[in-house]
């Protein structure tokens, strides 16, 4: 199996820790081990547990604690990964065979280019289109999911754009795939990071086709411990339990019982969440205004995360890396999310932190544009 490089993963992997600023992060800034402490994690009891291996697909506590959050679940339709990452691999490994195709809503976390590919599946996509408030283009839906669809995947709210699909959209999707027999992965890491909106309803229960996945990374604030779920079909997930057999075996043992405060603590880790957003997004609306014209800012529903189109025509890695190399500050490109001409923005951190990031951006972005500009004018 050869798998091509996956761009913005060893982008970041490569320059995060040598930065002296990371803005490419997705998430909020991560809760503490004290933090938990306080919503009810045992450290004591963590500092004197043997470090064995766990239960591979996940303690039936924490299945349980889990199955509460999706109506009509019960442990055996959940499997529980090493981060939502390898949840939607897990899945890809257990349902794709050559020649299949998969729908991939574009923009998104470019896991389900590279993978299905890999598998000798074709992937076909689906664009949001920014012009008309990241509505999904229903041409390209009802032409990228056909009879040869073995999967649908899209991420809801959308990473990167915040975006949240309507219930009417959802219906159309679940509506489609049930008519093309085609699986769909719901990716709801975000769910739970909504800044100012209503919660985002989960496709779960929709449709016996309908697979969720999801994780402590993003709107719970603890990327670090690796966990993330399955919740699907008992086929679906037996299947998956097989292969993870094969790949990583099983979660760690302390994450899992972090897995289990956290969950049941969902409704405090969100309302931090929602605090740290809602701190912020005014600090980078302000700041894309004060840049004249050359971001169009679109205020995210939710996530840690903003999503620029920026208004010249240098290649988005080109400007990101002229941001790397000059201000030591990381950004993410628009062509590693499937979306050319836009960069992505950290939203999650602390605000003397997102401040001073911003100042440097601001920097190379208007210098950027005083050279649009420019060319503009020569051409004119």
């Amino acid at each position: 199996m050869k798998i091509e490089p996956f761009q913005m993963e060893r982008m970041q992997s490569t320059w995060e820790n040598v930065v002296e600023m990371d803005m490419s992060e997705s998430g909020v800034r991560p809760v503490s081990l004290r933090e938990l402490g306080d919503m009810g994690l045992d450290i004591d009891a963590i500092l004197n547990t043997p470090l064995g291996y766990s239960q591979s697909n996940g303690t039936i506590p924490l299945r349980e604690t889990l199955a509460v959050v999706y109506p009509g679940a019960t442990a055996d339709h959940i499997e529980v990964t090493n981060g939502t990452s390898e949840a939607n691999y897990l899945l890809a490994l257990a349902l794709l065979r050559e020649g299949d195709e998969v729908a991939f809503q574009v923009p998104n976390y470019m896991q389900y280019w590279g993978v299905p590919r890999s598998l000798g599946a074709r992937v076909n996509t689906f664009r949001l289109r920014i012009e008309q408030g990241w509505e999904t283009d229903w041409g390209e839906f009802e032409r990228a999911v056909n009879e040869r669809t073995r999967l649908v995947y899209l991420s809801n709210p959308n990473n990167p754009s915040g975006s949240v699909l309507s219930a009417e959209a959802m219906r159309r999707i679940v509506d489609r795939c049930e008519r093309v027999g085609a699986y769909l992965i719901a990716d709801e890491v975000y769910q739970g990071a909504e800044i100012h909106c209503e919660r985002t309803p989960s496709f779960w229960g929709m449709s016996d086709r309908v697979i969720v996945t999801s994780g402590l990374s993003k709107a719970y604030g603890i990327p670090g411990v690796r966990i993330g779920w399955i919740v699907g079909p008992t086929e679906v997930v037996r299947e998956c339990w097989t292969q993870h057999d094969y790949l990583t075996i099983g979660p760690n043992k302390i994450s899992d019982m972090v897995a289990r405060v956290a969950v049941a603590n969902r409704e405090k880790l969100y309302a931090r969440t929602r605090a740290i957003l809602q701190q912020n997004l005014p600090v980078m609306s302000e700041w894309a205004a004060s840049l004249g014209g050359f971001l169009e800012f679109r205020a995210p529903q939710a996530g840690a995360l903003c999503l620029m189109r920026y208004h010249s025509e240098i290649a988005s890695y080109d400007l990101c890396e002229r941001i790397r190399v000059n201000q030591s500050v990381l950004i993410v490109p628009g062509a590693h999310l499937g979306l050319e001409g836009f960069i992505r923005v950290w939203l999650g951190g602390k605000p003397e932190f997102l401040k001073e990031g911003l100042r440097r951006i601001a920097i190379e972005l208007s210098q950027e544009a005083r050279e649009a500009a420019h060319k503009a004018a020569v051409r004119a």
